[in-house]
């Protein structure tokens, strides 16, 4: 068994079930920033550079919108969880080290602290996986 396996195999046999309430409640989040991503079309705006619309912010833009959706949804339910937390780790580590640093390391900055509790908890749950009460475990139980 390589290392991934044991890790993955550790996460399995080592989950505590209020962490998938955690869980649920990490999905949800992401999926509210998504929302509020696509919905706060200023902040969208000045994000991207203005009117200088390139191919790579708009792909960008794209999938932070795309990822936090359905990534966020997939996590809640506990399917795909440890991929999905793959998946969402680039837009966190960019929102952390180079989008919400610059506000300062106060702790008024809530969307800093948000951002960096949010990449603390998908690298948890990239590690321990989605936990009994998920769709994971569902199909697993049910595949026999």
């Amino acid at each position: 068994m390589n290392v991934l396996h044991r890790i993955e195999h550790w996460g399995d046999t080592h989950h505590p079930a209020w962490t998938d309430a955690l869980r649920i409640m990490l999905g949800i989040i992401l999926v509210l920033k998504g929302v509020s991503f696509i919905s706060d079309t200023a902040y969208l705006h000045n994000l991207v550079g203005g009117i200088h619309f390139g191919l790579f912010p708009v792909m960008a833009v794209h999938y932070v919108a795309f990822a936090h959706l359905m990534g966020g949804f997939l996590i809640a339910l506990g399917c795909l969880t440890r991929l999905m937390c793959i998946l969402q780790l680039p837009i966190l580590i960019a929102a952390v080290f180079f989008v919400n640093i610059r506000q300062g390391f106060s702790p008024l900055n809530s969307e800093l602290w948000l951002s960096l509790i949010v990449l603390i908890l998908l690298l948890t749950f990239m590690v321990i996986g989605s936990g009994r009460f998920s769709m994971d475990e569902y199909v697993k139980q049910h595949a026999r």
